[in-house]
């Protein structure tokens, strides 16, 4: 978990916050305004009963008694109608600067390269664009702004009260000393409760999105009973947690009303005798009753409300680290974005040497040349360092020496969005989103019209697939495609390679769990895929070692030999024994 500082009024990260504000500067002052307002009509019943009981009641003047009472409502009315459009405000300032900020955090997140998520467990960045996005929306509805409007209105009315009777206020103050104390006690005891708080549900999160997305996996494991005593473990914490906070607010609140009702009991000893010798109006006693009941109320929920603040800040400070981390990677090193464009996908390694952690070297020294429109072949054992040639094609990774070029320019000369553009990668374990065949297939780029897409299902053989479908192209394929097929599956993510027509095509080729039919189809779109175009396939297939133009043989990070398929059979070296391993059942 990051180091934050937990200070509520942390001007640095207020001031993060407040940029999103700008926009909404005329939300922001209305919000002020009546914060001001409502502070500033905060004495006036206590005042009107003070004057209805001193000059119409005690006076037996029913008709100014009448008089008052409407006055008095209407005040009630103008208050209430000003708390509200209050409470609206801030609640709309609050939600629409956590809708610019869930906004810009996600773009900020999506750009992240890979090693982030492969050290960064998914459940914080979810954590931080929902629920502590939430928390942040109370500095404007619940924090910042109503502890402004509280401090106001005591200020307003400890003013009016000292200016009534300072002698008679001292008496009512008298308890404040032990309330500031107790108010400060619960204050950070709360903090730290809350705390762990946002750290459990990270930790909820992080454990529900992992088990709901592998399912499968702890099915088949009959792992269910299992895994939900884990869960149960966790939820414990997270209970334990808010447990604590809890009773931190049981016990602070009722020593409130306990303090409170001391003030009461201190002043009416004291203005009792005030009034009996006539040195106090009876209107004025009731009044400052009234005026004590209003201060103890923003004084108990002051604290609540300051940890709301600083809680608020502690999650503001998260998502500010995160977005402003510096980690986005993909500006070319040359600053010559778009100067390059990617034709012929001729891509070349030069004692590329890459690891994933410190000198844990998974390439090691690799260097070889696709022509265009060649297809390369990789093979080699697990771990052999062929799924990571693939990745740093697209710069998922940085290499830590030598260079990768691709059309003579070095990659890291292109701009990622230029550079992915035209490389299409057609993976072993498919993504879908759950969206439409259309949206999957297109991603969202409506340049793509619908004669192509159905041009490319043609030649792929998907056609007849997608018109059999509920729908079409418009037919939702369920969460990661679950609604299709493994094979259905793959052929929708050929052509959505197809239709972008890239100038490399990167391929995994596992048909080992897709029905021979829908393996003829693939073995099919392949070929269709991969024509005229520079290809890279992992080999998984007899046929596509005997197609490819060059078959490079990896292990351990060692690029051991390269050559045809016949030529590195008449070895009878590394590639030889792997084959007899790995692919001559192929041959039966």
């Amino acid at each position: 978990m990051s180091q934050v500082s937990g200070r509520a009024f942390d001007v640095g990260v207020l001031s993060g916050v407040f940029r999103f504000v700008k926009p909404y500067r005329k939300t922001l002052l209305a919000t002020v305004l009546l914060t001001i307002a409502i502070a500033a009509m905060s004495p006036l019943r206590p005042y009107l009963t003070q004057l209805t009981l001193d000059s119409y009641v005690a006076q037996g003047d029913l008709n100014g008694l009448v008089t008052m009472t409407v006055v008095m409502l209407a005040v009630l009315l103008i208050q209430s109608l000003f708390q509200f459009l209050h409470a609206y405000q801030s609640n709309l300032l609050g939600q629409l600067v956590i809708r610019d900020m869930r906004v810009q955090l996600l773009g900020r997140m999506i750009r992240f390269p890979v090693p982030y998520f492969d050290r960064t467990s998914v459940g914080i960045p979810v954590t931080r664009t929902i629920s502590d996005m939430e928390t942040v929306a109370d500095i404007f509805s619940d924090g910042l702004i109503i502890i402004i409007g509280d401090l106001l209105q005591l200020a307003v009315i400890m003013g009016y009260m000292f200016y009534v009777d300072w002698q008679l206020t001292l008496i009512s103050l008298s308890t404040i000393p032990m309330l500031a104390i107790a108010t400060n006690v619960f204050k950070n005891s709360v903090k730290k409760s809350f705390t762990e708080v946002r750290t459990q549900v990270a930790a909820l999160n992080t454990f529900v999105n992992e088990h709901l997305s592998g399912i499968r996996v702890v099915q088949i494991n009959n792992r269910e009973d299992k895994e939900l005593e884990r869960f149960k473990d966790i939820n414990a914490l997270h209970r334990d947690a808010n447990v604590r906070s809890v009773w931190y607010y049981s016990i602070f609140f009722p020593v409130v009303e306990i303090l409170s009702a001391i003030s009461i009991g201190l002043l009416v000893w004291w203005g009792a005798s005030d009034v009996i010798s006539d040195r106090l109006t009876f209107g004025t006693l009731v009044a400052f009753i009234m005026y004590i009941n209003m201060l103890f109320r923003p004084i108990r929920e002051l604290a609540d409300k300051f940890n709301t603040l600083q809680m608020g800040v502690v999650s503001s400070e998260r998502i500010l680290k995160l977005m402003d981390n510096h980690i986005v990677e993909g500006e070319p090193s040359t600053k010559k974005l778009n100067l390059h464009k990617i034709k012929d996908g001729v891509v070349e390694f030069k004692n590329v040497w890459f690891a994933y952690k410190d000198e844990d070297w998974v390439l090691k020294g690799v260097s070889f040349t696709i022509q265009k429109g060649s297809r390369l072949a990789l093979v080699g054992a697990t771990g052999s360092g062929k799924t990571t040639i693939i990745s740093l094609i697209n710069r998922f990774y940085e290499i830590q020496k030598g260079s990768i070029l691709i059309d003579g320019v070095d990659i890291r000369d292109y701009g990622l969005e230029e550079l992915r553009a035209s490389i299409a990668v057609v993976l072993q374990d498919v993504f879908l989103f759950s969206d439409t065949v259309r949206t999957n297939v297109t991603m969202g780029d409506e340049s793509i019209e619908q004669e192509k897409i159905w041009e490319g299902a043609k030649r792929i053989g998907l056609d007849r697939l997608i018109q059999n479908l509920p729908g079409g192209l418009e037919y939702r394929v369920g969460e990661r495609g679950t609604l299709l097929s493994m094979g259905q599956r793959q052929l929708i993510s050929f052509l959505r390679a197809w239709v972008h027509d890239p100038a490399i095509l990167v391929l995994d080729e596992a048909t080992s769990s897709i029905d021979s039919e829908s393996e003829h189809l693939i073995i099919n779109a392949t070929e269709e895929l991969t024509k005229g175009r520079t290809s890279i396939v992992i080999a998984h297939r007899l046929a596509t070692i005997r197609h490819a133009d060059c078959i490079l043989v990896l292990d351990k990070g060692h690029l051991v030999e390269n050559g045809s398929h016949q030529q590195l059979l008449a070895k009878k070296g590394f590639y030889h024994r792997l084959y007899e391993v790995q692919f001559s059942h192929q041959d039966k």
